[in-house]
């Protein structure tokens, strides 16, 4: 080392030896930056980069050599050989050729050791090559193991070189590259230069031919000249390449930030970049740094990765936080080529809001979305559970099925959303009295259950269950429904029965019991109640199929002027004849059907058959027809009415509508909003059996009604009970005074009918003066074509009717 350091001292010019290294550190830099370029192009374009950057690497040694030989004062006439001079720049420029191409074949990491071997090993030949060609008076004396040790400097130095300056890391690695070259030629040739010795001879002649020191000089700077030419290539591939690679990046990075999925760029284990929502799912703010490892995001992904079934399968693992929590996350893994260079690119996918709408399938395959009881399923389990537990411990538990009463009624009156309160105050009050162990489902509809485990007499469950519709009665000031009452129907375990769905099916007919005696109460189950709700579910089954099997008929009875004996109109009435039970009392089948909502379907089929009949008629009598209350609170009724009207062509003025004041009473303000459509219409409006129920001379006055109906309760204890008379005389008072046609029903006596003969009674009905029959009966009165009649000889007979 000191001997190099003389050498370098006292035989050179330390000035020319600065330019020397500031050469060999231009041309070490673009021969770098120039076979990095080359590495990033395939087929013919690789091998004109690789040719340039030959050049720029072999030119740099060359110049470097001369220049630091232009600094060498040996003390003696010198010059230099021509072609030795060429031919060791060409070898310098071919070896370094060769070196590169050897380093970038990457069918071996060994690849590019190799080839900065090879472009060593064209350092030392250029550099003896130009002391060969060096020609002085004087003989140039070797000490060989310097010139070994010049030779191992620049092959190992050089072999360094290639690896680190084309690594894949960008800028610093080439940096680290250069300086390794410039080092290998700088200390290659000072060593090899302090290994030289000259011994001065007079008697050796210099050839005419050599090469002078001033040409020489003027050689070097053409080459030095190509060098900064090159270099400033290079400068410019350098900057135009970082230019694309920051665009690239830029674009990458866009595109990423715009993914909604976090976007993960890492070489390894090493998190090279991320995207904005990947930082979003890390909770990272604007201040926070971003990870630098995987396993700082992934603890577990190596793991799951190793265990996936596909490399591209994706994979569900957990994300920690800045904070530490760790939240559920789908990641896909794939490969991608990034700056040259193999990367994995990781997508993050946020599992939260999947996870969450999976547990909320769950809850709702268990749950009522609703009330958030347990469902039927879960109901089921549960009693399943107890039913074991009572087996085992011998203790009994008890089922109650709860259903509201008149439900229906409360959708059609206020609205489902009402309805749908109700359910939530029944749930909210009901579970509020239960015990830890017990458990309240809702079935379906208004159908509750409540499994009771763990007692020791069935009075525990009734004292529930008046504890239950006690609770019920209590008015909520806030909402629209005065109470809320509700039937209970028990069955005991193993009391009544042993199977689940037997015990579920008792507590049901113990409802139907319940529902049966007149609602608002409990019943627990026995044996012979089974057979009564059999047949009842029966006739609720036939009644729904009577219309499609063409079971109903219509009877018609007459409505007669009273002063006249002129018949007026006709009372359509409804009959049912069962093919097994033979004919069905209405007084049976019509409150099933209004339970049930089987009385909509009922209601429109006797209206319209009650229209045909009658637009078929050539006298244009007027035809009654009875409304239940469910119809008239029915917001498509009037539509309904409408519509049958114009399809059977009957005349709006020839249809009366009878509407109970029961009825009316429900929903004041929706039953006269809808009677005021019907009147709208032409449609005549009755009030039906007047005095029962809440008769209000209020109602009079509020409704448009066009006749008043007494009840036949009323009619027939006028001859043997005064005050059935007085108040028969007062309606009809009522009537006269209001501008109201009255007429009564159940006239089935000749005193009755002189009765209200006498008190000026309009229009009578009854047995007395025509059963309801079929319409093909009174044939003579419907059309034009009259039958003789005779009349009564004195007023207190039958009279026969006459077609007004």
């Amino acid at each position: 080392m000191l001997k190099v350091y003389s050498c370098i001292t006292t035989a050179h010019d330390i000035r020319l030896v600065g330019l020397a290294v500031v050469i060999c550190g231009l041309a070490s830099f673009t021969t770098i930056s120039l076979l990095r370029y080359a590495a990033a192009t395939r087929d013919q374009m690789r091998t004109i980069w690789i040719s340039v950057a030959a050049i720029s690497g072999g030119f740099g040694i060359w110049a470097t050599h001369f220049i630091a030989m232009l600094a060498f004062t040996p003390g003696v006439p010198s010059g230099y050989n021509i072609f030795l001079t060429i031919v060791s720049l060409l070898a310098a420029v071919l070896l370094c050729g060769g070196g590169f191409a050897i380093a970038l074949n990457r069918t071996s990491r060994a690849m590019p050791w190799i080839g900065g071997a090879v472009v060593g090993g064209g350092i030392a030949t250029m550099h003896y090559l130009g002391m060969a060609a060096f020609e002085i008076q004087g003989i140039i004396l070797w000490d060989l193991p310097m010139v070994a040790a010049s030779i191992a400097l620049g092959g190992l130095i050089g072999a360094a070189a290639l690896p680190v300056g084309l690594h894949k890391r960008p800028v610093t690695w080439r940096y680290y590259g250069t300086v390794l070259l410039t080092l290998a030629i700088a200390s290659h040739h000072f060593t090899a230069m302090a290994a030289a010795s000259i011994l001065p001879d007079p008697s050796l002649d210099i050839p005419s031919s050599a090469l002078p020191t001033g040409l020489l000089a003027v050689g070097v700077a053409l080459v030095s000249a190509t060098i900064i030419f090159l270099a400033l290539a290079g400068v410019s591939l350098d900057l135009k390449e970082r230019k694309r690679s920051q665009l690239e990046a830029s674009r990458i990075q866009g595109l990423a930030d715009a993914a909604v999925e976090g976007l993960v760029l890492c070489d390894g284990n090493a998190i090279v970049t991320i995207n904005k929502s990947f930082a979003a799912l890390m909770g990272l703010n604007a201040s926070g740094a971003a990870p630098q490892q995987l396993d700082d995001c992934f603890p577990d992904l190596a793991a799951r990765l190793a265990a996936a079934p596909s490399p591209d399968a994706p994979l569900e693992t957990g994300l920690r936080q800045q904070d530490g929590r760790t939240i559920p996350v789908e990641i896909l893994h794939r490969t991608m080529d990034y700056n040259g260079r193999s990367h994995q690119v990781i997508a993050v996918r946020d599992l939260r809001a999947r996870k969450e709408a999976e547990r909320h399938i769950r809850y709702l395959a268990h749950h009522d979305a609703l009330t958030t009881l347990p469902n039927r399923s879960s109901f089921n389990n549960k009693l399943d559970q107890a039913i074991a537990q009572a087996n085992a411990t011998g203790r009994k538990l008890a089922v109650l099925c709860l259903d509201l009463d008149r439900f229906k009624e409360v959708n059609d009156l206020f609205g489902h959303a009402a309805g749908d309160r109700v359910l939530q105050t029944v749930a909210k009050r009901t579970s509020a009295l239960l015990d830890d162990d017990c458990m309240m489902a809702r079935l379906g509809g208004d159908e509750f259950a409540i499994l009771m485990p763990g007692i020791n007499h069935a009075s525990a469950a009734g004292r529930l269950a008046e504890t239950i519709l006690a609770s019920l009665q209590v008015v909520d000031d806030g909402s629209d429904i005065d109470h809320i009452s509700c039937s209970i129907g028990i069955a005991v375990y193993p009391d009544d029965a042993f199977l689940r769905e037997t015990l579920l099916g008792h507590a049901d007919t113990a409802l139907y019991r319940a529902k049966t005696d007149g609602r608002a109460t409990y019943r627990f189950f026995e044996a012979r109640m089974g057979a009564e709700v059999r047949a009842r579910r029966e006739l609720e089954h036939d009644l729904r199929l009577a219309i499609p099997r063409g079971e109903f008929s219509l009877a018609f009875q007459p409505q007669t002027d009273i002063q006249t004996n002129e018949v007026t109109g006709f009372e359509a009435l409804l009959r049912w004849q069962h093919p097994e039970r033979g004919a069905v009392s209405p007084a049976i089948f019509i409150p099933i059907a209004e339970e049930t909502g089987s009385i909509l379907d009922i209601g429109i089929w006797v209206l319209r058959e009650s229209c045909r009949e009658a637009a078929r008629w050539s006298n244009p009598l007027s035809i009654a027809v009875n409304v239940s209350v469910v119809q008239l609170h029915n917001a498509d009724f009037v539509p309904t009415v409408h519509q049958i009207l114009l399809e059977t062509g009957l005349k709006p003025s020839r249809l009366e509508l009878e509407i109970t004041e029961t009825a009316l009473v429900r929903d004041l303000n929706r039953a006269l909003t809808t009677l005021r459509q019907l009147k709208a219409l032409g449609v005549r409006i009755a009030m039906d059996d007047f005095g029962t129920g809440y008769s209000s001379l209020s109602n009079l006055r509020a409704f448009p009604f066009d006749k008043i109906k007494i009840d036949s309760s009323f009619v027939k204890s006028v001859d043997a009970s005064a005050s059935a008379a007085t108040i028969v005389r007062a309606v009809l008072g009522l009537g006269r005074g209001l501008g109201l046609p009255v007429l009564a029903e159940g006239v089935e006596t000749s005193e009755e009918l002189h009765f209200l003969r006498n008190e000026g009674c309009g229009a009578v009905q009854g047995y007395l003066l025509g059963r309801p029959s079929d319409i093909a009966t009174f044939h003579d009165v419907i059309h034009d074509d009259p039958s003789p009649t005779t009349e009564s000889d004195t007023e207190d007979e039958l009279p026969v009717a006459r077609v007004a």
